[in-house]
């Protein structure tokens, strides 16, 4: 497993385990209906809801992964730098830096 010491050196690794377009669509659509869910839970108080986010997310995420990547989600070897690649593509896709 290679050991990074920074996200900005996990970032470059991140992206080229998302090369594919299916991929990246399918991980846009799962932070989209993350942050609705989130939302949605603090506007309603429906807190149980809150459970459902890592769902939407992760399972969109993951098919993409086995689906078209044919590869291992950086999720179960890099928890939190894969969080913060998922915000940061998410990021990069809206300022049109990588192509959807």
């Amino acid at each position: 497993m290679v050991r990074f010491s920074s996200f900005r050196e996990f970032y470059p690794y991140y992206l080229g385990e998302h090369s594919q377009p299916a991929c990246r669509r399918l991980h846009l659509a799962g932070t989209v209906l993350t942050l609705a869910t989130i939302i949605a839970a603090l506007v309603t108080r429906r807190w149980t809801l809150l459970l459902v986010a890592p769902v939407a997310g992760y399972g969109l995420a993951w098919i993409g992964h086995y689906a078209f990547e044919r590869n291992r989600p950086a999720t179960f070897r890099y928890p939190l730098y894969s969080l913060l690649g998922d915000l940061a593509m998410f990021r990069d896709v809206l300022l049109r830096r990588i192509p959807l």
